[in-house]
């Protein structure tokens, strides 16, 4: 019997958000709400970069204190802006990164700072189709350098480096990165898509991860693994989902992670079409002993 979850760790893409809109459904929202009023922490936790996670989040209601893993675990603060933790990727790493990966797609890295120049790409050209998109939409941020290298002398270290490209080269970037030096040097962590034919290597600080992360505000909080829940629906999801003592995998989810989880001891939640995440939270609200003995019903439908 697992004890009542303290602490909940949600992914955003894939999980806490539809497959198709960028607005939290009403129903995870409530349950978001629910939770903070019955004293469960609830933090995200997301590859996104902070400059775009926190505005997601604004306005509904949450926590100003809440806390947003974001970058793969390299950034954490609150909702209000409040820094809690900040890691880098050594520039002579990045530098090398440059040489060994530009060739399999788009690349970019990304600095803790605000507006343009926060992004660093080498060509904008080389973006097609999603990522097309992506850079338009982050037009404001994206500064143009080639090559790449020569960021590193005027901005220093680096928050993370990121390439992007089809799932088929992408895994062979991978493969790469595995066989090179830099493999002892910092974490590359695959993120794909099937849907939209897309797959990303976010490249971090050594030891940088959701899981380290996650596992460091806990330890602040003076939580336990046990009372740990995470809720993720990809492969940048994994160390966080091993971690935690309570976990659980969308069944948007791939199926190979899917395979992975029932090996794992991993539940499956309702997909983020299905307000997976409230489904998940509701039965951790219900199963909290000051609400169960009061008869709390749950909030909505769905069983866990």
């Amino acid at each position: 019997m697992h004890p009542p979850v303290r602490l909940a760790a949600i992914d955003i893409d894939g999980t806490l958000l539809p497959s198709f809109g960028c607005e939290i459904s009403r129903r995870n929202l409530k349950a978001l709400r629910a939770a903070q009023d019955a004293g469960i922490e609830i933090a995200i936790a997301t590859g996104r970069r902070a400059a775009v996670t926190a505005p997601l989040l604004e306005g509904l209601g949450l926590r100003a204190d809440m806390p947003l893993i974001t970058s793969n675990g390299a950034v954490t603060r609150t909702l209000a802006g409040e820094a809690i933790d900040c890691w880098t990727l050594g520039a002579d790493v990045a530098r090398g990164l440059c040489g060994l990966l530009r060739g399999f797609g788009a690349m970019v890295f990304t600095f803790d700072r605000q507006g343009r120049g926060e992004l660093v790409v080498e060509d904008l050209d080389r973006a097609e189709g999603r990522l097309k998109l992506w850079a338009e939409a982050n037009r404001d941020a994206i500064e143009e350098v080639s090559p790449l290298e020569q960021i590193f002398a005027s901005r220093g270290d680096p928050i993370q480096g990121m390439v992007a490209g089809p799932m088929d080269k992408m895994r062979d970037a991978e493969r790469a990165f595995e066989t090179s030096q830099w493999n002892s040097r910092c974490e590359c962590v695959r993120t794909e898509y099937p849907a939209r034919g897309l797959a990303i290597l976010d490249l971090l600080p050594s030891g940088v991860s959701k899981a380290a992360a996650l596992e460091r505000l806990a330890d602040r909080l003076g939580i336990g693994r046990l009372e740990t829940l995470a809720i993720g629906d990809n492969w940048n999801d994994v160390g966080m989902l091993e971690w935690a003592g309570q976990s659980f995998v969308m069944s948007n989810a791939p199926r190979a992670l899917r395979s992975q989880a029932k090996m794992c001891g991993w539940k499956q939640a309702p997909s983020n079409d299905r307000n997976g995440v409230a489904v998940v939270l509701e039965s951790a609200i219900a199963r909290l002993p000051r609400l169960a003995a009061a008869g709390q019903p749950r909030l909505e439908g769905d069983r866990v």
